[in-house]
């Protein structure tokens, strides 16, 4: 999956891991895995297992975020994949700090749900998050995701009680929902800082 901003493909350790380590490995990126079931991971050694890991996983398909250069800075995934009802969940979502708030982490998202409903058509696509992790949800409502409600109590992660707040979009959406990305992904969106000059709209 290739973007204008960022290309969407398979997470590959060996490949991807020396990148992947300087945009999320060490104490200093510790924060970003507050949200996560595993890490943080301050010692080289266990990012590469947990890379490897997923890289090999039966039941998702990790894919490596690369930026204009090539380069590694963050990684996402699709899980819960039910072919026979077409529905598939995307998740385990870390951006390094230079993948945050640009246009490469919103078109990475994008590309990731085009691919769902365009290549694989499937029905329905959906967003999970702890319902404490505010900075996701206000993700996935600007990225065009519709709020359903919160399984209490749903999970323990980290010793600790998860409340999961569920988010979808459906086919009949999509149409919408890409079209407003493509206008906001569009060059002619920015001015010359860098700056948007409209929002993403759902």
């Amino acid at each position: 999956m290739k973007g204008r901003y960022v290309s969407v493909v398979p997470l590959e350790a060996e490949r991807h891991g020396p990148d992947l380590w300087d945009a999320l490995g060490g104490a200093e990126h510790a924060a970003l895995w507050d949200w996560l079931a595993g890490g943080p991971f301050p010692q080289r050694p266990p990012f590469d297992e947990q890379l490897l890991a997923k890289q090999t996983s039966k039941d998702r398909t990790y894919f490596a975020l690369l930026d204009t250069s090539g380069c590694a800075q963050g990684h996402a995934c699709y899980l819960r994949d039910d072919k026979d009802n077409r529905v598939i969940e995307v998740g385990d979502i870390l951006y390094g700090p230079a993948l945050q708030r640009t246009c490469a982490a919103t078109e990475a998202m994008y590309l990731m749900a085009r691919n769902v409903f365009e290549e694989m058509r499937y029905r329905r696509y959906e967003w999970k998050c702890n319902a404490l992790n505010h900075p996701s949800r206000r993700a996935a409502e600007r990225l065009g995701f519709t709020y359903e409600g919160t399984f209490r109590q749903h999970m323990i992660v980290k010793d600790a009680n998860r409340d999961t707040a569920w988010f979808s979009m459906l086919d009949s959406e999509w149409p919408a929902r890409k079209a407003a990305f493509e206008a906001w992904l569009d060059p002619s969106n920015f001015d010359e800082n860098g700056r948007q000059r409209s929002p993403l709209n759902r």
